[in-house]
């Protein structure tokens, strides 16, 4: 296929970052809501130095000559024009910020310095500082004798340069790290309501007073970024137990190498050259800003206008499925039940998986948690359903990035209650959302009611995230799920299934033929898919296909996208569009054909060849016609945005959707249930 079909992984999931950034320089999403995208724009850096810079460097050390199968770039080419890209965005991002804090000003809310307060407020903080920070602060000096200390990962620490030189002659350095396990991160004025100064700064302005004794000549801010991209299964000792090991290696990612060095002030080149081979790190790995490392204080700021109604989106109460029989259960066994979060309630699944932890006449429940709640609902639920006698099996994937340690706590958790949990199949993560309900009626004679989603089992994101939930009493369904967790306890994964396309065996071939059967049906065929992020090549490489056969194809991709929309002679009869708005678009549905031959599902799974074959995902069929119309009309929405959508061009840029003199229609908020908004 034509290499101009594709674009880079990396700078595609850029791409969509600076997206989330726009929203947060868009005047017409209230303040607050702003705030949150500038500050997920940066976890979302920080993560994407954590994860895919990590995996880059890595790949760079082991063979710096392997190349992507889309563009054809090596890991060093890939690092570099991804640092590029992150420079550009930065200038963007400190151009937001600057606004940001011109309309937090508007608020009566001010971020200052020291230059910028009373001598009066300067003397309480002086004394308060004393008091109140001094003695949690620590400070080491770096020497020929002492080595440089450890720094941990997004830590902010201040450097201090001091005019006393070490006996070889090199500069006397002092570090001290910021405690943000114990500081506040924002120190209010004396006397000045709704002025603050961030603590690093605090610091920064009192170094004299933690380095007594000592001439600062230089000062700077600075925060290291770590790889995290650990393999679990890599490292994995046979001795251990797998959860012992999972520990052990989130204490490992915690010591990694060094991917980036950011500061806020400039120092002296010497020092600088000094501080990047301490740490390992070359000149592009560098950056220096004025903006604040961390921005995490922007929800402390949003929480003190919490009052002010205009500066958030609008609230909304979430829809909640009456039951008009006995429950959801009884529910469910005459109609399938389809959700879509966060418009219905999730309180709807966990009515569900309580009713089932006390019905008598459920036998067993087995359910795959990927990512759950700290407080989570839905595991105490699975407890409480062991200690009523029920047989509780939960697959808990240790190696979900980042939810490590909850997901081990939950584990000793559930198995204390009496669950068996399962966990650990090598090279492979369980991300599918599977909930399998066994039943026997008085006969002995055994049903299933089924729930797979598109979503975590996390009443949290939930709330945040749009997802799919189909709650189905097809036996079909249920023994497919069943076989699931049969092979899942042994180590493997099916081969087969009546209904239930699962990864990796299943769902591949099966999109593959979807796509076939399209192709065979030309301008006639029609594919129409929404998916979080698209990697895989293979079938990048049979859309393509699809598209020279005149098969109409539209795409809603939120994220990382690798295929290039409307290129002349190949991707012509192919639309991408991207929604980032105020809910997370997390839901996933694949739909085939047109009319009485369409075929509609629901997935957990993304179009990445991870997802297809280094995971268990599952896509289930959506059969019931009310839900297939659902999904149609749910697709059209998106469709149609203009207010938080962008399209796709040829050249592979993004340009945001307009109403052109219409008003603005906005797929999410059209999804609110009209009787919901506070009146």
């Amino acid at each position: 296929m034509g290499s101009n079909c594709f674009c880079n992984r990396e700078l595609s999931w850029l791409a969509f970052n600076r997206r989330v950034l726009e929203n947060a320089a868009n005047p017409l999403v209230p303040l607050c809501e702003r705030l949150n995208f500038f500050s997920i724009f940066q976890s979302n850096l920080d993560e994407f130095f954590m994860v895919r810079i990590g995996t880059l460097h890595d790949q760079m050390i082991l063979d710096n000559d392997v190349r992507e199968n889309k563009t054809g770039l090596t890991p060093s080419r890939q690092i570099s024009e991804a640092l590029n890209m992150i420079r550009e965005l930065c200038r963007e991002r400190d151009k937001v910020y600057v606004d940001l804090m011109n309309a937090l000003n508007d608020e009566g809310i001010y971020l200052v310095r020291f230059n910028e307060i009373s001598s009066d407020a300067e003397h309480k903080l002086k004394k308060m500082f004393r008091a109140e920070i001094l003695p949690y602060l620590s400070r080491y000096y770096i020497s020929r004798k002492q080595d440089f200390p450890f720094l941990n990962n997004k830590e902010i620490y201040s450097i201090a340069i001091l005019n006393e030189k070490n006996q070889d002659g090199t500069k006397k350095i002092a570090v001290i790290p910021g405690n943000s396990s114990v500081l506040p991160r924002l120190i209010p004025v004396p006397g000045s309501p709704g002025h603050y100064i961030l603590i690093e700064e605090f610091i920064l302005h009192f170094l004299p007073l933690v380095v007594p004794g000592n001439k600062i000549q230089q000062k700077t801010i600075v925060r290291v970024t770590r790889n995290a991209d650990i393999d679990a299964d890599a490292v994995y000792d046979e001795d251990l137990d797998y959860r012992e090991h999972m520990a052990m290696v989130i204490n490992r990612r915690k010591r990694l190498s060094p991917v980036r060095l950011e500061l806020t002030r400039q120092i002296e080149t010497g020092v600088m050259d000094m501080l990047r081979k301490y740490l390992s790190l070359s000149n592009e790995q560098v950056f220096e800003y004025d903006t604040p490392l961390d921005l995490s204080f922007l929800y402390q700021l949003s929480d003190t206008l919490r009052s002010r109604k205009q500066l958030f989106y609008t609230p909304y109460f979430s829809r909640k499925l009456i039951p008009t029989g006995n429950g959801i259960m009884d529910l469910a066994l005459r109609k399938d039940l389809f959700l879509h979060f966060p418009y219905d309630s999730f309180k709807t699944f966990l009515r569900f998986l309580h009713e089932a932890a006390f019905d008598p006449s459920v036998t067993d429940i087995r359910m795959t948690l990927y990512r759950v709640a700290r407080d989570s609902k839905v595991a105490e639920t699975l407890a409480e359903a062991a200690e009523n006698g029920k047989n509780v099996e939960v697959f808990v994937e240790l190696k979900a990035r980042f939810d490590e340690e909850n997901n081990i706590e939950w584990s000793r958790r559930l198995e204390q209650s009496g669950c068996h949990v399962i966990y650990g199949i090598e090279h492979i993560k369980v991300h599918s959302k599977l909930c399998v309900i066994t039943r026997k009626d008085g006969s002995g004679s055994e049903s299933f009611l089924t729930q797979i989603g598109t979503g975590n089992y996390n009443e949290k994101t939930s709330k945040i995230y749009t997802d799919f939930s189909l709650i189905t009493a097809d036996q079909a369904i249920g023994r497919d799920g069943l076989k699931i967790f049969q092979a899942l306890r042994k180590g493997h994964v099916i081969k087969e299934a009546e209904k239930l396309l699962a990864s990796p065996k299943l769902l591949h071939p099966a999109l593959m033929d979807m796509i076939d059967e399209e192709i065979r049906h030309h301008s006639e065929g029609l594919i129409r898919i929404k998916i979080n992020s698209l990697t895989d090549k293979t079938l990048m490489d049979k859309l393509i296909e699809a598209s020279r056969a005149g098969v109409r194809i539209e795409m809603v991709v939120r994220g990382i996208c690798c295929l290039i929309a409307g290129v002349p002679g190949y991707t012509d009869n192919i639309r991408i569009i991207s929604i980032v708005g105020r809910f997370l678009e997390h839901s996933r549905m694949y739909l085939f054909g047109r009319g009485e031959r369409m075929k509609a599902f629901i997935s957990s799974a993304d179009w990445m060849t991870r997802n297809m074959s280094r995971r268990v995902e599952i896509a289930a069929p959506v059969t019931d016609p009310e839900h297939i119309r659902n999904l149609e009309e749910i697709f059209s929405a998106y469709w149609k945005d203009t207010s938080q959508s962008w399209h796709m061009a040829d050249n592979g840029e993004y340009i945001r959707n307009h109403s052109r003199g219409e008003p603005p229609f906005n797929a999410q908020e059209s999804f609110i249930p009209g009787d919901s908004l506070p009146g």
